[in-house]
């Protein structure tokens, strides 16, 4: 359950990085709500990482938070904000997917 919790959890992170990207690209009332976005996100990625790091192991939890953040925030920046999408960037975000799911692997339930 608590890895569920911090795969929400970083999906969440994946929000707040959105948003903050969005509240960048307006002005006025837009940015105003694009930021209101971003604190709910930050607040509930937060809250999930906490709940699962009570009997996951710290360093590996926080490592695959940020993990999924990461990755979801390249795999955004590309389809939504036309970041580009070369071989190295590909290459550099899979060997990180293997990290991620390398480290769940090892760790203690």
């Amino acid at each position: 359950m608590n890895w569920i919790l911090l795969i929400i959890g970083g999906l969440f992170e994946v929000g707040f990085t959105t948003c903050l990207g969005k509240a960048k690209e307006t002005t006025g009332t837009t940015s105003t709500l694009w930021m209101v976005g971003f604190f709910v996100c930050l607040t509930f990625s937060m809250q999930l990482l906490y709940m699962a790091t009570k009997t996951l192991p710290l360093g590996t939890a926080y490592a695959v938070w940020t993990g999924i953040g990461a990755v979801g925030t390249v795999m955004i920046g590309i389809f939504f904000f036309k970041e580009p999408a070369d071989f190295w960037r590909l290459f550099f975000i899979t060997t990180l997917i293997a990290s991620i799911a390398g480290l769940k692997f090892v760790s203690a339930p």
